[in-house]
């Protein structure tokens, strides 16, 4: 089955724990997405972010390589549940792109046996989330 949705940042804490060159660092996000469409509900995100290229200036034209762990919590589809996605993505020139895998026996309640994949791509013209899913 598959599965969109957009979403929007409800939190988002990025702490540096190693600074490497003044363009260079390694960060720590912990991050809440509120997310409308056929997965409704909310995601909570752990997220190690290593930075090639930071400008301090523009966000926007800073490069980046992160792997995070996400907690869907809601409804994918009427089915009320929870599961864990394995986020592993990049951000360049604006653009956020992550591939996600949902984590085998992550799933609860209407969900429990859930299996698949799944993209994102966060930039300036929104927010697409695509799972392509199997339930038991």
């Amino acid at each position: 089955m598959k599965a969109t949705a957009t979403f929007s940042v409800k939190k988002w804490d990025e702490n540096t724990y190693a600074q490497i060159s003044p363009t260079v660092k390694m960060t720590k996000a912990s991050v809440e997405y509120a997310l409308t469409g056929e997965l409704e509900g909310a995601a909570f995100e752990e997220c190690l972010m290593f930075y090639s290229h930071l400008d301090e200036k523009d966000q926007h034209n800073s490069t980046a390589a992160y792997i995070g762990l996400m907690r869907f919590e809601g409804k994918l589809n009427g089915r009320t549940g929870s599961f864990v996605m394995k986020d592993d993505g990049k951000f360049e020139a604006g653009s956020a792109d992550s591939l996600l895998t949902i984590l085998k026996g992550s799933g609860t309640s209407d969900l429990k046996s859930i299996t698949g994949t799944g993209m994102y791509r966060a930039n300036k013209e929104g927010v697409r989330l695509e799972l392509e899913y199997e339930v038991g």
